[in-house]
């Protein structure tokens, strides 16, 4: 099977149409979104969450974030806190999920939610948001990637590593973001974070007058997707803090820092030359899949600071080069 590739910058009627009738039949479209690019299918129709498992390869106690066309749409599936519904009035459409307890009955089949008995609900921006409008119904949508792999940040990404599995792959350039979504809970009137992405917990806390509380050290509780130990890895394996090259090693820098033995590397990518982090966000998941395709048996990656977007480089850096099963 060859999946057929429209550009949505083309063709957008056509992609509305072509989009809405694979969905329909039960099968997974790949779309872009302002983080990634992700596999979306029908989340009422388990025949289709399955087949978002199947062509991942993705562990079903990995629950998948449902994206929504609108605040309205989201409030037909779970019921939101004050606290949360302000977060989502705040940042919907844009980059930030919010796990949320699911309504009864509310047609969101469990394959979908892990059998949990919440919901990670998404309001995305752009296309995406309009498909869901006209399909009326949620879309489960994980990266459109092979499960623990690099997530696809343009079209050119997921033709390379699913296009031979899948029957429609719609494309709108790079993604402007790069990283996933910001994954929220509000508990007992608290904010925890789940997983950093486009969002800052900054920009979290100056909305909202809060803190965010982070994780302390590692859970065995998957609440969310991006929780694995070991994600977002690149075939080649992956060092951390790098201040210098080793033999065989291409190097991912940032903020054009000095790195000693550089002009040694197999090859070398900035983030952001300027040390721009929304930059070098966007940037990231490209360069990992560049860096990988030299053939380099490592890849060696300079520091990036811990602010800001940061958090969210950092979250995906440590998941590349963890230890793998």
């Amino acid at each position: 099977m060859t999946a057929t590739i429209i550009d949505i910058r083309r063709e957008p009627e056509a992609a509305l149409k072509q989009a809405e009738a694979v969905l329909s039949d039960g099968f997974p479209v790949a779309l872009p979104t302002e983080t990634v690019y992700g596999l979306a299918a029908d989340a009422t129709n388990p025949a289709a969450i399955a087949r978002i498992y199947e062509t991942k390869g993705r562990p079903r106690f990995n629950p998948l974030i449902c994206h929504m066309a609108d605040l309205a749409m989201a409030e037909r599936y779970a019921s939101f806190d004050a606290l949360s519904r302000r977060l989502a009035e705040t940042f919907w459409p844009g980059p930030l999920t919010l796990i949320l307890p699911l309504k009864p009955d509310s047609g969101i089949h469990p394959l979908a939610t892990a059998g949990l008995d919440t919901v990670g609900v998404r309001v995305p921006a752009g296309f995406a948001s309009e498909l869901i409008r006209q399909f009326d119904r949620p879309l489960a949508a994980p990266s459109a990637n092979t499960s623990g792999k690099v997530s696809p940040t343009s079209a050119r990404h997921v033709v390379e590593d699913l296009g031979e599995k899948l029957t429609l792959i719609l494309d709108n350039g790079a993604a402007p973001v790069g990283v996933e979504s910001t994954i929220l809970r509000v508990e007992d009137g608290q904010i925890r974070l789940l997983r950093p992405g486009g969002i800052s917990a900054e920009a979290i806390e100056a909305a909202t007058g809060q803190p965010v509380i982070r994780p302390q050290g590692p859970t065995a509780i998957i609440e969310a997707p991006g929780m694995l130990a070991s994600h977002y890895a690149p075939g080649a394996a992956v060092r951390l803090n790098a201040t210098e090259v080793e033999a065989g090693e291409a190097l991912i820098t940032f903020g054009a820092a000095p790195i000693k033995g550089a002009e040694h590397a197999v090859a070398v990518f900035d983030l952001s030359p300027t040390g721009d982090l929304a930059e070098a966000a966007a940037n990231l998941f490209d360069y990992l899949k560049r860096a990988d395709a030299t053939g380099a048996a490592r890849i060696a990656v300079a520091s990036v600071p811990q602010t800001d977007l940061g958090e969210a480089i950092n979250d995906r850096l440590t998941r590349a080069a963890a230890p793998r099963e």
